[in-house]
């Protein structure tokens, strides 16, 4: 899949198979949309094309408003992108300025003139342009005189699979990740960089590796123990994460850790990627580490069980 980070870069395709939008998850709802654009391209010969848009519209057109959180980086959605045999990503750079481009003058400079669009595909009431005025019925109105045809994917089609970005970011916030990675079609994972923490996994004879977010947008699932997989250097490991703020030592911040199953290398500065497979329990305040002790030898035997369930 090739990548363009601006319009500059894109050069003009002879037949151009497109869709838009942020296309954050890329859950099962978008990928109804990419399956489609891959059956058209293939049929005529032509090339897929996603348009996204990044930064995310709301966090350029709302600074102030911090409760957007994201299902993905853009480097994640890329590769799920990549996973699901997109030729083309171009990601345009969303300002101010730009959200101002009228509808009328995105399908002719953007999608006519630079693309080659030939065919547009998009999700029911998806809207584009300056304050979302443009909208199915004016690219129908449109198409024709440009050249190219437009199909909306139905909402019976969309609904059919039961899933919206919204309805994966309240499953995470909720910690329901069984429910995320049925939205999804795949488990939900976080990527960051391993830090030093105050090593007390070590003393408890659970040494875990601290994660610091790639992305402060990026969505963390609620608090609690949750049996993972460890992605490290293109090598897979079980694990079992925490998200909370150790009650039970008075932490005063979240930490986000991972103790990772037949694992023992120093890897700081390095970075993991986590997914999520099962939450094992909420976060808790124990009596003394010696109880905490005990629970977390109870969690890495939930977490086993649970790992070999999901790989059955």
């Amino acid at each position: 899949m090739k990548i363009y980070h601006t319009l500059d870069d894109f050069s003009r395709l002879p037949f151009a198979v497109v869709t838009s939008g942020t296309f954050d998850g890329v859950h099962q709802g978008h990928r109804k949309i990419l399956t489609r654009l891959k059956e058209i391209s293939d049929k005529n010969m032509g090339e897929t094309v996603v348009i996204t848009f990044w930064p995310h519209p709301r966090l350029v057109l709302k600074p102030d408003d911090d409760t957007l959180k994201l299902l993905n980086t853009f480097e994640e959605k890329a590769e799920l992108l990549k996973q699901q045999g997109i030729q083309h990503l171009l990601r345009i750079p969303f300002t101010k300025e730009f959200s101002q481009l009228s509808s009328a003058d995105f399908i002719k400079n953007i999608l006519v003139e630079k693309i080659g669009t030939k065919k547009l595909v998009i999700g029911y009431d998806h809207r584009f342009g300056k304050n979302r005025e443009g909208s199915f019925d004016q690219l129908k109105v449109n198409a024709p005189q440009y050249g190219f045809e437009v199909e909306e994917i139905p909402r019976q089609d969309i609904d059919h699979v039961a899933v919206s970005s919204s309805k994966v970011r309240k499953a995470l916030e909720e910690g329901d990740v069984t429910t995320a990675r049925h939205l999804l079609g795949q488990s939900y994972s976080i990527t960051g960089r391993v830090i030093k923490g105050d090593r007390l996994g070590r003393v408890l004879g659970f040494p875990t590796a601290n994660i610091d977010l790639d992305s402060r947008n990026k969505l963390v699932p609620a608090e609690g123990i949750y049996a993972v997989t460890v992605n490290h250097a293109g090598n897979r490991y079980g694990g079992m994460l925490y998200i909370g703020n150790r009650p039970t030592i008075d932490g005063a911040r979240r930490s986000i850790e991972v103790n990772i199953f037949n694992f023992d290398k120093e890897i700081y500065g390095e970075d993991l990627t986590v997914s999520f497979e099962k939450l094992l329990r909420a976060d808790s305040k124990f009596k003394n580490l010696e109880e905490l002790k005990v629970q977390l030898q109870k969690d890495k035997e939930s977490a086993l069980e649970a790992l070999q369930s999901n790989n059955q």
